[in-house]
């Protein structure tokens, strides 16, 4: 079984909702196999307390605005700040603070789940990089 559809739509909002607020090494991983109560997980990162407050909450907005007014279940963290999850019944979203994401390492929990093309704008320098990279491959 795979995600359904409409929770990749949701979670495609949301990472770019994070990707406006400068969230970074987002990530989304089709969790259907190992878990059975939810479709999708996914996780982002920022930099200190009130970037995780934001990120969050643009999250919500334009899951509300654009997702056809979805509203998450339940929020966890939001006093602290530290690692926000937001839990929208068939996909869950987690943005924490760099710490936290390095402490916790939440992606090796679904390192055999399918990861999910979040249809992100490439950044400049992963374009170099993948620019530099075919230019090497070029020279072999």
């Amino acid at each position: 079984m795979t995600a359904l559809q409409s929770s990749i739509d949701a979670v495609r909002i949301a990472a770019a909702a994070a990707d406006r607020m400068k969230g970074t090494d987002i990530v989304a991983f089709d969790v259907t196999g190992p878990i059975a109560i939810t479709d999708v997980m996914m996780i982002v990162t920022a930099s200190n307390e009130r970037q995780v407050l934001a990120v969050a909450e643009e999250i919500e907005k334009d899951l509300y605005t654009k997702g056809g007014h979805l509203q998450p279940r339940s929020r966890e963290g939001l006093q602290e700040g530290r690692w926000v999850l937001l839990d929208f019944g068939d996909f869950v979203i987690h943005v924490m603070h760099e710490e936290e994401r390095r402490f916790y390492r939440l992606e090796s929990l679904w390192k055999d789940c399918p990861a999910i093309d979040l249809q992100l704008p490439q950044t400049p320098e992963a374009a170099s990089d993948d620019a530099a990279a075919d230019t090497a491959d070029a020279d072999q």
